[in-house]
């Protein structure tokens, strides 16, 4: 038995949880795919480096996501690191819906997943492994293709967005 399990969701105060967590500061990415349906996505705060050998990255999906479905079943996406601009985007992906897409330009990766306009970095990738983990999933993927842009990042610090300047 995990520490976690031992805790008990019923004597665990979420709200002070999320306050806690809330109090580090995180990039915010958008991960994307293509599929017979046209192109999805999904704003991801919970993201990381994960291997150097072999080069894996992680990401942390809810459950209740309409979109990581998709990236599951087409086996394969992009991660897209968001800038200082991107505030819009991120909340717009970040919600329900088929239209994410409408207006927001982007070019197609080696995998056929989008790759944003701007985006400061990008890190093309296959689903490798998909974990249970509570409320989400945890997933690996194996990278294949990543570039750079320039730019300062946006992140997400105590519930709203904020700007590092490097």
């Amino acid at each position: 038995m995990s520490n976690i399990e031992s805790i008990g969701a019923s004597s665990f105060d979420q709200a002070r949880f999320r306050e806690v967590l809330g109090h580090f500061a995180s990039g915010i990415t958008i991960v994307t795919t293509h599929d017979s349906l046209g192109p999805s996505g999904f704003t991801c705060q919970s993201f990381m480096s994960l291997s150097l050998d072999p080069a894996l990255v992680a990401i942390a999906p809810s459950k209740t996501s309409d979109t990581w479905p998709r990236l599951q079943a087409a086996k394969c996406g992009c991660i897209n690191v968001l800038g200082e601009s991107h505030e819009s985007l991120a909340r717009n992906f970040a919600g329900k819906g088929e239209n994410k897409f409408d207006g927001v330009g982007y070019r197609s990766g080696s995998n056929g997943a989008p790759i944003l306009d701007g985006a400061l970095a990008y890190l093309e990738c296959c689903v490798q492994d998909v974990y249970e983990a509570g409320d989400h999933y945890l997933v690996t993927l194996a990278v294949s293709d990543l570039g750079t842009e320039g730019g300062d990042p946006i992140i997400f610090y105590r519930g709203g967005f904020g700007y590092f300047r490097a």
